[in-house]
């Protein structure tokens, strides 16, 4: 039994779960596997049918730092996810969906990126930066963050994998709001509005790609495209959007674009 700094995590890994026998041992394996030793591993199961939750407490016998809850009812995606939350213990949230993996390394990088540059309550990993000035990790202002995620290529679209958060403010904001399919992105738009972001160096994660996955399944139908829509209207019609005028014009012109292909 390993018994390794569990009373007073830094950071709490998160892990929800819903019928993910094939893939679970390896994402719980790959926490174990960090380098990084001062976390706690949530898993919690939202009432899978199939021994997710079997392999799951399995390892949770061997390692007292992995928690295992089930929940009475299936809750769904996003509000899972809260769920998890609402267990962790540590100064950071750091999702990991139970079909990818995080490398050795991982852990230890984001965490210090965190530790080192207080102001960024949120630290995203994503390839489409790069500084030729300085290496990562990168601080972007609000209205850098917005540019880039609206004209260069959708930095805001990071999955909860690939992100890393701070707790405290993760609850005061209130957590995702539970919309299928674009609650990630939502709470990241929400956040930087007014907080600086932090970008990570990319390939933090490994990201699993199946047919099985609410990636998959929401790219291939109009829910997803209407959310989306609705999102990215309301947030760039809001008073809070740090974006100059003629940006946020131009901004929703190319999504009316979108939308209508």
């Amino acid at each position: 039994m390993i018994d390794d700094k569990i009373d007073n995590p830094l950071v709490s890994v998160l892990m929800t779960c819903y019928n993910r026998q094939e893939y679970i041992s390896d994402a719980i394996q790959s926490v174990l596997n960090s380098s990084y030793k001062n976390f706690e591993l949530i898993i919690v199961d939202d009432w899978s049918t199939d021994k997710t939750v079997q392999i799951a407490k399995s390892f949770g016998e061997k390692d007292k730092r992995i928690k295992v809850f089930v929940n009475e009812h299936n809750l769904g995606d996003y509000p899972n996810r809260n769920k998890a939350a609402s267990y962790a213990g540590g100064k950071y949230i750091k999702y990991l969906d139970s079909d990818d993996q995080i490398y050795p390394f991982s852990l230890d990088i984001m965490v210090d990126s965190m530790e080192k540059n207080s102001a960024a309550v949120l630290g995203i990993c994503y390839s489409g930066v790069q500084d030729d000035a300085k290496p990562f990790p990168i601080i972007f202002s609000p209205e850098q963050a917005y540019y880039h995620h609206f004209f260069k290529g959708g930095l805001l679209f990071t999955g909860p994998s690939g992100s890393i958060i701070r707790t405290d403010f993760f609850h005061r904001i209130g957590g995702f709001s539970g919309k299928r399919f674009v609650s990630d992105t939502e709470l990241w738009l929400t956040i930087a509005q007014d907080s600086p972001i932090m970008i990570l160096q990319p390939s933090l994660i490994w990201w699993r790609r199946h047919e099985d996955q609410e990636y998959n399944i929401g790219h291939v139908s109009e829910e997803y495209i209407n959310l989306n829509y609705e999102l990215n209207r309301k947030i760039l019609g809001s008073a809070s959007c740090p974006l100059k005028d003629n940006e946020r014009m131009m901004a929703i012109r190319n999504y009316k674009n979108r939308y209508a292909r």
